[in-house]
């Protein structure tokens, strides 16, 4: 049976000039697939994407980033282990932004983001990323209102600067309900072998669900440029978001228009003893 919509990825895309809907319904949505199908479309789309990023590193022209940001318990890992796989290690980075250390503190708040921004011919993937400068120093109150404010203007100039380097950035924001946070968190604290991933801190968080709301609309609306667009993926269904982010890579790959470097030589007069 045919997928019923081909062009996931561009429905996702939130709109030029759009302000996100980060309803509970909107979590939930499946977007007229059913599982079977998504988990089959997922395992076709794996093997295009080995062969994409095998070309990008031929091509050599293109890096990729790739910034996954979502409320605790939205799925980042998860969406790491199952979609990103597909990619081979040698060629693809995954880096986690947590409290700076020290020396992190002593510089700019970008200069750690920097130096894990992908060379060109590879794919580097943010585990939460320079994005927590306008969502945790914003809700934890970490640094006075103005200064916060100011970064949706320079994180913007960052990835302008990124992409005009031809460095694609590629923002996806995995939104899923409050309801659906509650049961994995649940399911963190009574299953055995979930129990590692639970942290306390994880309620505290949870209490300021609005305040995190409220920042992420603004987040998704002060950011979301021509160069570096932001994608909302429902992420309730596991098997849904592991399509969607698929198909957005897929896309986004697709739309370089890489090709292989002409050969150093010539393969005609080239004989292997």
């Amino acid at each position: 049976m045919a997928a019923p919509h081909q062009n996931l990825a561009g429905r996702l895309k939130l709109r030029s000039g759009g302000r996100a809907s980060l309803s509970a319904a909107g979590a939930r949505r499946t977007l007229g697939w059913d599982e079977a199908q998504a988990r089959a479309a997922s395992q076709k789309i794996a093997v295009e994407l080995a062969e994409l990023q095998y070309q990008l590193y031929a091509d050599g022209r293109y890096g990729v980033l790739v910034v996954l940001q979502a409320i605790d318990g939205g799925g980042k890992d998860s969406t790491i282990r199952h979609v990103f796989s597909a990619f081979n290690p040698q060629g693809c980075t995954v880096s986690a932004f947590k409290v700076p250390s020290p020396e992190e503190r002593r510089h700019d708040y970008l200069w750690r983001v920097h130096a894990h921004v992908p060379a060109r011919g590879e794919i580097a993937v943010f585990n939460r990323s320079h994005y927590e400068e306008v969502l945790i120093a914003r809700v934890d109150s970490l640094v006075p209102r103005p200064v916060w404010q100011a970064r949706y203007r320079q994180l913007n100039e960052f990835e302008r600067m990124l992409v005009e380097n031809d460095i694609r950035v590629v923002k996806i924001f995995l939104h899923i309900s409050k309801a659906e946070q509650r049961r994995r968190f649940e399911e963190r604290i009574h299953e055995r072998r979930k129990q590692w991933k639970f942290d306390p801190q994880d309620l505290v968080k949870r209490a300021q669900w609005s305040a995190y709301r409220r920042a992420f609309l603004d987040m998704l609306s002060r950011c979301n440029t021509r160069q570096a667009p932001w994608y909302v993926v429902p992420a309730d269904h596991k098997w849904l978001r592991d399509l969607a982010v698929a198909k957005i890579l897929l896309a986004q790959l697709r739309s370089l228009k890489l090709r292989f470097p002409p050969p150093r030589f010539n393969p005609r007069k080239m004989r292997v003893p």
